[in-house]
């Protein structure tokens, strides 16, 4: 039986990055032989154990065969007479096919790779110095989360290209149908590391170059070419200015439902009537519109869900809002729930910043929405609402009206922390 490190382990050693996981790869061996020596077993769909000390997983080198369209059209063979070669040749990318002879400090003990002898047939140490996502065989082709991978890999190694031979290979899987075969869920998870990559855009790039961006989100790939005023997007083209969002929220440390919140912002911008461009009218509803779709085939989970459609429904009255008065800030506050889930609405003001800062020299400039409609909220709080509450019970009035002078009752406030002008109007 021989053990080798294999995958983003060595990858990431080899660029000189943190570690994250350690995958092996068994050689060799039979799962008996493993349940023998306490690995636990845990694979579905092939032989994979963990390690009885450090609860890393342990999988036996292994073929497959594809039988069915789809990720899960396999058949896997997993004997001692598999090679480490053969192993290898499986994997998706050669950067991800470089093997370490593992080496122990006795019985039992964890695992280390010796990098002095990687195993490497498919030439991904010059790959790795060459920056470039070449795929290891047809195999790649099998796979059709693999060109979701790939492009991941664009977004977390953004100064890598990807080889000619291996997108033309994508575009022939895109054009035979195998994209068609993913399910939701592996999409969604896909895209969603993908998102919280260094450079998401490169995910959406690439998936665009393909032709698959069309088949899993046909409403973000129809903004390419979709014109904006220049006067407020100096990039003009809609595509383009979704790129810079998406960056600007990596660049801003967002969490996962802001940079979803920032990708479905515009998506109404898509179905804009010709005749009106290059303004968008009524963007912000058929952009939650849109989302609903999205949200629905991807089975989104409900915090990015609902996160981007407050987005998608206020932004652009987040970004006017310094010439709102106090009453249509604080009724622009109730739409978005902001006093019963103030930490969301916070969430919704850095997504607004992501796309007022991802347009044409507008990176570095400041959003003093944000930080103005966040004491906005801290002002309309600070109103004791039991008491105002109580206070209008013991005269009479009923729920409506309670509502009503609570609602006052924070204008007032926000009026006299923020200088806002009562009286004024969106």
């Amino acid at each position: 039986m021989q053990i080798y490190m294999v995958g983003g382990a060595v990858r990431d050693t080899l660029l000189g990055l943190a570690v994250q996981d350690h995958d092996w790869v068994v050689v060799g061996a039979t799962p008996e032989e493993l349940v023998a020596q306490g690995y636990l077993p845990v694979g579905k769909d092939f032989p994979v154990f963990l390690h009885p000390q450090t609860r890393e997983e342990y999988a036996l080198a292994r073929t497959e065969r594809k039988t069915a369209r789809g990720y899960r059209g396999f058949v896997v063979h997993a004997k001692p007479d598999v090679t480490l070669e053969q192993d290898l040749a499986r994997r998706d990318l050669t950067i991800n096919s470089i093997a370490a002879p593992a080496r122990s400090s006795g019985a039992g003990a964890v695992f280390d790779a010796d990098f002095e002898a990687l195993i490497d047939p498919y030439g991904g140490q010059r790959d790795l110095r060459d920056k470039v996502l070449r795929h290891v065989t047809e195999a790649f082709r099998e796979d059709p989360v693999r060109i979701l991978r790939l492009a991941r890999f664009s977004a977390r190694f953004p100064d890598f290209s990807v080889a000619s031979e291996t997108l033309a290979l994508m575009q022939d899987m895109v054009a035979d149908g195998e994209v068609d075969a993913l399910v939701p869920e592996r999409v969604w998870q896909e895209l969603a590391r993908g998102l919280m990559e260094d450079k998401p855009s490169r995910l959406f790039e690439v998936l665009r170059e393909c032709g698959a961006l069309q088949k899993l989100l046909p409403e973000v790939a129809r903004l390419w070419g979709v014109p904006q005023r220049a006067d407020y997007h100096p990039e003009v083209d809609t595509g383009i200015h979704l790129m810079m969002v998406l960056d600007m929220a990596a660049q801003l440390d967002a969490s996962l439902p802001v940079r979803f919140a920032c990708l479905c912002h515009d998506l109404g911008k898509g179905t804009t009537p010709a005749d009106i461009l290059p303004r968008h009218t009524g963007h912000e509803e058929r952009s939650a519109q849109q989302l609903l779709g999205v949200c629905e085939r991807l089975r989104v989970p409900t915090d990015c869900r609902e996160l981007a459609d407050v987005v998608a429904r206020e932004h652009g009255n987040i970004h006017r809002s310094a010439e709102f008065g106090a009453a249509a800030v604080v009724r622009l506050l109730e739409r978005c729930d902001a006093f019963r889930k103030p930490r969301r609405f916070a969430d919704v003001l850095l997504a607004c910043e992501c796309d007022a800062r991802g347009r044409l020299g507008f990176e570095q400039a400041p959003y003093p929405q944000r930080p103005r409609l966040l004491e906005a909220l801290a002002a309309a709080q600070s109103v004791a609402t039991h008491l105002v509450a109580a206070e209008a019970q013991a005269a009479g009035q009923n729920g409506k009206q309670v509502g009503e002078l609570i609602h006052q009752a924070r204008v007032a406030a926000v009026d006299q922390r923020c200088g806002f002008l009562a009286g004024k109007s969106p």
